[in-house]
């Protein structure tokens, strides 16, 4: 029988108490919830892995593919938009007809479509493998975090939720390092193919585990997918990023500026339609009611703004390898350190955040100055570029980051009434999707354009580099647009009292809420 949202838990344990067992004869929480847990986050660990893992291998996919520079940009923007669009309603698809159902789907459609990438004999089978991967992944993704809710009583929840933040990190550093150790390797001389074949093994394993150690749940009051709002919605990022992409490889013809001007066309529509869905009484896939609120709007433009920016791994992937002459694996290595930096700056940046719009400014202009650390390092050194030289605008730029993701999540959720919270971090998520997906649109379209066009490489990556800070001195300059006021400071006070939370409190359609890289 499937577990409720609002099936009781057992007695609260003492803070503290570790990983305790229910009681004898009580069902509400499984015994194999750990177990359940450490396979189901393989899903959270394989989507941050693929979102990471091409980057490296994109000259050899280009080798071996004879891919267009467009076309690497949509092997890399078509997974991350995908999974933007099709995230919240993944979300409500397992809410309103059981988690572990929806979840074993999109894994099941996840090793199916890695096998598909891993296959592919040209450029747009592999475009269209990364799509579907996409989707995939926002079917499975979501579930993860609303069955850790539902699984496990407040005293444990913590732990559980730092280990599905601790994957994440582990994704965003493993990706790129998979990826060069698999390329090094050159198992059974695949190239670039076992990258996505890896995912084939882990996805059975964690399918059978799921099935055995996992308890399905459902929402008690599910909300509707609301498909129609999803297709207008990427509706409306496709008219907007498809002439972004296509537009220099067919010089720019004018149904290219045609299409992007009817954007705000099908954003009024979108946000018209979801009205309507609220006045029949169902749930839209985006509340039209989080656009009156100062910081939501606000929070989310920076958003995509800051992490379009994330289009900067696009360059130095490309140029370390092509430009520079470092291996796969040397050039993962070599991004690293940006990594480390986020994590040195978690440690105090949650301490920053009620500072509010302050800490927004200061972080996007301090990983602005580590991208300009590394431009120089690029741009002095040319071929002879060494490794170390980018160690310190990696850290610099990490920290920055660090910084600007946490403040940015807690001013868009701050004044945004508690009911819909869950919409909002979703809103937030899919937002910081569409920014990353943008962001390699805009800046590999000014970089492609430069070495397509005969440039020398340090010269193209350093123009590339200039469009990223560029994007994060705006980000900047328009978090003035957020409220000015101190946030309060999130101390634990709520989970001290001991108060056993509702499950959708926190995610409400079982969005992930934690940032992805």
């Amino acid at each position: 029988m499937p577990v409720s949202d609002t099936t009781p838990g057992p007695t609260t344990p003492p803070p503290g108490e570790p990983w305790s067992d229910p009681a004898p004869g009580d069902r509400s929480y499984s015994p194999r919830r750990r177990a359940a847990l450490a396979i189901t986050l393989l899903a959270v660990l394989m989507d941050m892995v693929d979102a990471t893992i091409l980057n490296v291998a994109l000259p050899s996919v280009q080798a071996d593919l004879d891919a267009s520079s467009t076309q690497l940009e949509w092997s890399l923007a078509g997974y991350t938009l995908a999974f933007a669009t099709a995230m919240i309603t993944g979300a409500r698809l397992g809410d309103r007809y059981g988690r572990r159902r929806v979840y074993l789907a999109g894994l099941a459609g996840f090793v199916v479509t890695s096998t598909l990438a891993g296959l592919a004999t040209g450029p747009e089978t592999l475009v269209a493998a990364r799509v579907l991967q996409g989707a995939s992944a926002a079917l499975m993704v979501p579930q993860v975090l609303a069955m850790l809710q539902v699984e496990f009583p407040l005293a444990e929840r913590a732990r559980a939720m730092s280990l599905y933040g601790m994957t994440f990190a582990v994704g965003g550093i493993g990706g790129p390092l998979l990826g060069g150790v698999l390329l090094e390797a050159d198992l059974f001389g695949l190239g670039w193919r076992p990258i996505f074949f890896i995912n084939i093994p882990i996805g059975i394993a964690a399918f059978i585990g799921t099935l055995v150690l996992a308890r399905e749940s459902r929402a008690e009051h599910a909300d509707t997918a609301d498909l129609r709002g999803t297709l207008i919605a990427t509706g409306g990022l496709l008219a907007v990023l498809f002439p972004l992409v296509e537009g220099r490889e067919l010089d720019w013809p004018l149904w290219t500026f045609a299409l992007m001007a009817t954007a705000p066309v099908l954003l009024w529509l979108f946000i018209r339609y979801e009205r309507r869905v609220v006045r029949r009484g169902e749930s839209p896939i985006i509340d039209p009611a989080l656009f009156r609120h100062r910081g939501a709007v606000g929070g989310l433009t920076v958003a995509v703004l800051f992490f379009a920016a994330q289009a900067y791994t696009l360059v130095m992937t490309l140029h370390l390898q092509a430009g520079v002459g470092f291996s796969p694996l040397r050039t993962a290595a070599a991004l690293v350190p940006f990594t480390v930096g986020i994590g040195i700056g978690a440690v105090f940046a949650g301490r920053l955040v009620p500072l509010g719009r302050r800490v927004v400014m200061a972080g996007s202009l301090i990983m602005a100055l580590g991208m300009a650390m590394i431009l120089v390092a690029v741009d002095r050194s040319g071929a002879e570029l060494e490794q170390w030289q980018l160690v310190p605008g990696m850290v610099v730029g990490g920290l920055g980051m660090a910084m600007v993701a946490q403040t940015l999540v807690t001013i868009v959720l701050a004044k945004v009434p508690t009911t819909a919270a869950g919409g909002a971090s979703s809103l937030v998520n899919t937002s910081i999707q569409v920014g990353v997906a943008a962001g390699i649109a805009v800046v590999g379209t000014v970089y492609f354009a430069m070495l397509d066009g005969g440039e020398p490489p340090v010269d193209s990556a350093t123009v590339g580099l200039l469009v990223v800070i560029g994007l994060l001195v705006l980000a900047a300059a328009l978090a003035f647009v957020l409220p000015p006021d101190r946030l309060p400071a999130d101390d634990g006070s709520e989970q001290r009292r001991g108060e056993e939370p509702d499950a959708h409190d926190d995610v409400d359609d079982g969005a992930p809420l934690g940032v992805r890289p």
